[in-house]
């Protein structure tokens, strides 16, 4: 016993020390960084971009000017599963200290350099920027809503063009970027806190006669110290939209410069990433989701009211005709009372599924809580899912348990061999389709793919401490007594009547799913935007009370096509009920391959591949979601109806 409890310690003091070393949380305003006049400011560089083809690079897989040691961040776990790779870089500024025409380097393109340049341009890539950790933005200012500035991320690598009266399309890279730091300075002192990172864009660029793609000039041959005749910061002499642009070509030379300014804001520490969370389309959002919510509000308020009515007139009748002795005439959902809790086929498999639909449900509203409540912001990169990673692994005790204690109901005496299963079925298949996309991700070399020492952790969550929490969650369910069935099961089942075209359980499973959907598929929308499109997504509020919805619209749609079902003297409702409002993520894969075909522009394969097997696996954890809501709920409600009615 000593040594069992000491290995307990050890192993949950090994648990909080990973717990705590990724930063899974991050509370908004406990770490402001201030910075007196002429404080150095080092800008990091991030990956490269691109929303056409899905697949991040390093920020120095291009010819971009590097710092004399290139130093890796410290990454969480999340940061490195969304393939964020945060290096140093050679861009400094001194705070509150405006320079102009910054040199920081000179390279000469070689063949290599020049196509990998030219094909990050073609699929139009973003480079990455931040300070202090904000990230680089450049505003976009919309031309069909007036003063409305949306803000992009990072700046793009070059652009495609054509010189007057030529056909020839040419690549130009973007070598000169004006940044705009925004700054909160203290009325007391001298401090300041850095609160906006901007670099303005091309078009604004031409307006204040400033271009981004230059092809400087220099009097006789390169050194470290030569003055550019295109910009000159002791003259005082800007660039001008009247440069020639920087081509990209082989051995053709290229100067990277840099202008930076300094702008005081109104806008305090704490509220600067107010700016980058604001959504585009921010009341058609609004807009939407409340309507959704009426609209679902209301559907589920007529189907309790249908219920609730139904239900008190069926077991007043019920009982009525026990008293009068005419149990004989019993119609209905009662006529199936001994069979309605008779063990169903593969009862193995759906213990396995309503564990893991546990866990995921756990795992989901724990991480909604904490965001909702600000615990998990953007600004600590790959924190949301560092939590959710973690929720899941810790949320196995839930599954292990609810997944024994639903097999001993069902006179289950394997509890180990059921375990094994559910620590195993879903994280299995899962892993086995994120290692493929892993492997087409390694054939692109993109710095998305998960390196081999961030696997190995996966594996040591998943084997060390998710298996065993499995394993101690349905060792405490099996020592509990068994569920008992308020009414008794009979020997011999019953033959079910040949049912309507309506009852069909392929048609009304299909039928099932669509209300689950329909509340949920508007905000899906703005999930959808925000991870393949690459904008931030921050309104968890929100999409708690349409997981509160999902909940309840789940549970619905399950009790009333149960009704119907048992109504019509079919007692084979344990799957079914799972598979209602599972098939809900079957509409949801359909709307995804919608989505990708009207909004997103990939061509490539592999881009495509990557996006049909994640959202594969999103739709796969969704049916298990909202499989395992609605198997619950009508669980509840068949003991709940069959213990209400007095039966002989």
């Amino acid at each position: 016993m000593a040594r069992a409890a000491l290995a307990l310690e050890l192993w949950i003091c090994f648990s909080l020390i990973l717990f705590f070393h990724v930063r899974c949380f991050y509370l908004p305003g406990v770490a402001p960084q201030d910075f007196m006049k002429g404080d150095l400011l080092k800008v990091k560089v991030n990956k490269l971009t691109s929303t056409k083809t899905q697949l991040p690079y390093s920020y120095y897989s291009l010819p971009y000017c590097r710092p004399g040691h290139i130093v890796d961040s410290a990454e969480n776990l999340g940061e490195v599963l969304r393939g964020d790779r945060i290096e140093n870089s050679p861009y400094e500024f001194k705070m509150r200290e405006p320079e102009m025409c910054k040199v920081l380097c000179h390279i000469t393109l070689n063949a290599k350099t020049a196509k990998e340049l030219k094909e990050k341009i073609d699929d139009e890539y973003r480079a990455n920027l931040i300070l202090d950790n904000l990230p680089l933005v450049v505003p976009i200012r919309r031309t069909d809503l007036d003063s409305s500035i949306v803000y992009q991320h990072g700046f793009h690598v070059g652009l495609r063009g054509q010189y007057a009266g030529s056909k020839e399309e040419k690549h130009f890279i973007h070598n000169h970027l004006a940044f705009k730091v925004k700054y909160h300075k203290d009325p007391v002192t001298e401090l300041a806190r850095i609160v906006g990172f901007e670099s303005i864009p091309v078009m604004m660029m031409v307006k204040y006669f400033v271009k981004s793609s230059i092809k400087h000039s220099y009097d006789g041959k390169w050194s470290d110290n030569k003055r550019l005749t295109t910009c000159d910061p002791h003259a005082r002499k800007q660039v001008t939209n009247s440069e020639m642009p920087q081509e990209v070509e082989d051995k053709k030379e290229i100067v990277f410069t840099y202008d930076v300014d300094f702008e005081e804001s109104d806008v305090k520490w704490a509220s600067r990433w107010d700016t980058y969370l604001l959504m585009a389309d921010d009341q058609i959002h609004w807009f939407s989701i409340v309507n959704s919510l009426m609209i679902v509000l209301f559907l589920s308020g007529m189907v309790a009211m249908i219920m609730m009515r139904t239900l008190y007139r069926d077991i007043s009748k019920y009982n009525q005709l026990e008293t009068q002795e005419e149990a004989q005439e019993e119609t209905g959902w009662k006529l199936v009372h001994g069979d309605v809790f008779r063990p169903p086929v593969n009862s193995d498999l759906l213990c396995v599924y309503v564990g893991t639909g546990v866990q995921f449900f756990g795992m989901i509203l724990v991480t909604m809580i904490f965001a909702a409540l600000g615990f998990l912001s953007p600004s600590n990169r790959g924190g949301l899912m560092t939590a959710m990673l973690l929720l899941w692994v810790f949320m196995g005790l839930f599954a292990g348990y609810a997944t024994v204690r639903l097999y001993k109901m069902f006179k289950g005496t394997e509890w180990k061999k059921i375990t094994l299963k559910t620590a195993f079925t879903f994280p299995a298949t899962v892993f086995a389709i994120f290692f493929v996309l892993n492997a087409l991700i390694w054939g692109e070399k993109s710095s998305g793919a998960v390196p081999f020492g961030t696997m190995f952790a996966l594996v040591i969550l998943w084997f060390g401490i998710s298996v065993p929490l499995v394993f101690v969650g349905a060792y405490v369910g099996f020592k509990k007594p068994a569920i008992e069935d308020p009414v008794k099961t009979n020997k011999i089942p019953r033959q079910i009547p040949e049912q309507a075209w309506y009852m069909n359980p392929v048609f009304s499973i299909l039928i099932g799913g669509i209300l689950p959907f329909g509340a949920v598929f508007i905000e899906l929308f703005f999930i959808l935007t925000s991870i393949w499109l690459h904008q931030f997504y921050y309104i968890f509020g929100f999409l708690f009370i349409v997981f509160i919805i999902l909940i309840i619209t789940c549970a619905e749609i399950t009790i009333v096509l149960c009704y119907f079902q048992l109504c019509s003297e079919d007692y084979l409702w344990w799957w079914r009920s799972y598979l209602t409002s599972g098939s809900s993520a079957l509409y949801l894969f359909l709307y995804a391959a919608f989505y990708f075909f009207t909004k997103l522009d990939i061509k490539k394969p592999v881009s495509g591949a990557l996006y049909f097997g994640y959202m594969l696996i999103g739709s796969y954890a969704f049916f298990v979601l909202t499989g395992t809501i609605g198997f619950y709920a009508c669980f509840w409600f068949t003991r709940l109806i069959y213990s209400s009615v007095k039966i002989d």
